[in-house]
């Protein structure tokens, strides 16, 4: 698929909200970003991220396989929105400061009506030490959803 150079392209996260640094591959079932786990920042604590945040590491790669998808169509990224996790994992208490984690993210089901269902996984040095089923919703106009009142 098309490379990806510039992750905001792709992300509409922005600045401190933004937590993965880069699009490592993607195709259409398929992502796999990294992220420099910082030594400074909103989650950090001195033992490094609480892996709790580790679901946010895995909806924003989703959320940067939606806009890779709608890139390659012409479209702008849009806005999206994380549901839950069903069974997330982890085999450690905070991902250190100072290492690269890789997330992977394929999509499991796409429904027309923007509901999905994504198997995620967060590697370190090989291993998975993260994993969790988790489900989205991307409307076809987030804006108006967000008017309407039903979010």
């Amino acid at each position: 698929m098309m490379p990806v150079d510039d992750i905001d392209s792709v992300l509409p996260h922005r600045d401190g909200m933004r937590l993965i640094d880069r699009v490592v591959r993607w195709d259409d079932e398929s992502i796999d970003v990294e992220v420099d786990v910082p030594a400074h920042g909103m989650f950090v604590d001195p033992e490094g991220v609480p892996a709790w945040v580790g679901v946010e590491y895995m909806a924003q790669a989703i959320a940067a396989w939606a806009g890779c998808r709608a890139r390659a169509a012409g479209r702008p990224p849009s806005i999206g929105f994380l549901l839950g996790t069903r069974r997330y994992v982890a085999s450690q208490p905070w991902f250190p400061s100072g290492t690269t984690v890789t997330v992977h993210a394929r999509c499991e089901l796409i429904g027309d009506n923007g509901l999905g269902m994504f198997a995620c996984r967060i590697v370190a040095q090989g291993e998975d030490i993260a994993t969790a089923n988790v489900s989205v919703f991307e409307p076809v106009d987030a804006m108006a959803y967000l008017e309407s009142g039903q979010a």
